[in-house]
């Protein structure tokens, strides 16, 4: 039985229905909301199980441990929302609630922890490939760069004086079925296209984004994947595995992906050039998690953009 903490958001759902589908029953924490989105809600009681957990909070982590005595791994996507709170919160939930996740882990006996980290951890660097032995350099633009380094130094401490299996999940750029944050520039114009709308880019500067901007875009059910294989392998031989496509698009590509699904989508914010001080070449290596697991990933922006629109076609969003 694999517990997944934050299961009901975007990333979290979608591991928990490919963790369903290779036959393993899952654990599904929420921490303020309290819903069962309907494609999972026929499995919930049988091999569906949700909980309400604070992770800052000791006793509700020991207790969905306790209750669930099956749980052998699990996954966290434990984060405050990506703009942060305050320094304050932020802060404590990526101390206080990892080491309670942690030190359960340990009490427990759970066989191996995976915890969501991200690409942006690689924020400083000039150019990729991005390799996870790569020296990161401790200055951090965002608040998702500097606790993601700092969860994984924590944890990886914690994890060799306690004796546990901890694993780091560097998660590249997400889209697919269930995304609402609308980061990814492709997502806000396909949304917009099916509504016949022009996407609003107002928040990014000048109002732009730029065609030449490229980055390392995975579709969700590949990363999915990704995450349920390196959580699930009997044998892992490193502690931090990128999972993402391997490759880089750039945003014209990806709008062209959007056009052949929507041929009437439009971005008029959509300039030529690239933004000044960007990485080159920002693609994340998978050798380690291709060798340790067999990950190949299956879709390119074609086919994710594709799919997606399809989906959301067929399912108000």
């Amino acid at each position: 039985m694999i517990l997944i903490i934050g299961g009901m958001g975007f990333i979290g759902l979608n591991t928990a229905i490919r963790c369903l589908g290779v036959g393993e029953s899952v654990v599904i924490t929420q921490h303020s909301s309290n819903r069962v989105p309907d494609i999972i809600k026929d499995e919930v009681g049988s091999r569906v199980f949700t909980e309400r957990m604070d992770v800052t909070n000791s006793f509700e982590v020991n207790a969905v441990f306790r209750k669930y005595p099956d749980i052998d791994r699990v996954i966290s996507f434990a984060a405050p929302p990506p703009r942060g709170i305050s320094p304050e919160v932020d802060y404590h939930v990526y101390t206080a609630g990892l080491q309670n996740i942690l030190e359960a882990a340990r009490n427990f006996d759970i066989k191996r922890t995976a915890l969501a980290s991200s690409q942006s951890v690689y924020g400083g660097l000039t150019s990729g490939p991005y390799r996870e032995d790569a020296l990161l350099p401790i200055e951090s633009r965002s608040q998702i760069e500097a606790f993601k380094k700092g969860q994984e130094i924590h944890a990886l401490h914690y994890a060799g004086r306690a004796g546990i299996e901890v694993i780091s999940l560097r998660i590249g750029s997400i889209y697919g079925p269930l995304y609402y944050s609308m980061f990814h520039p492709g997502a806000r114009i396909a949304h917009a296209a099916l509504k016949g709308e022009e996407p609003d880019f107002s928040d990014r500067p000048g109002g732009v984004i730029h065609e030449d901007d490229r980055t390392d875009w995975v579709y969700v059910k590949d990363l999915a994947r990704g995450i349920q294989m390196l959580t699930t392998a009997d044998k892992l031989n490193h502690s931090i595995y990128n999972v993402g496509s391997g490759t880089t698009a750039s945003l014209k590509e990806t709008f062209d992906a959007i056009k052949k699904a929507i041929p009437t989508a439009s971005a008029k914010a959509l300039v030529p050039g690239s933004t000044p001080g960007l990485p080159t070449n920002p693609m994340m290596a998978l050798d380690r998690i291709t060798d340790d697991t067999g990950y190949e990933p299956e879709y390119n922006v074609e086919r994710g953009f594709g799919e997606y629109i399809e989906w959301l076609r067929h399912n108000a969003q």
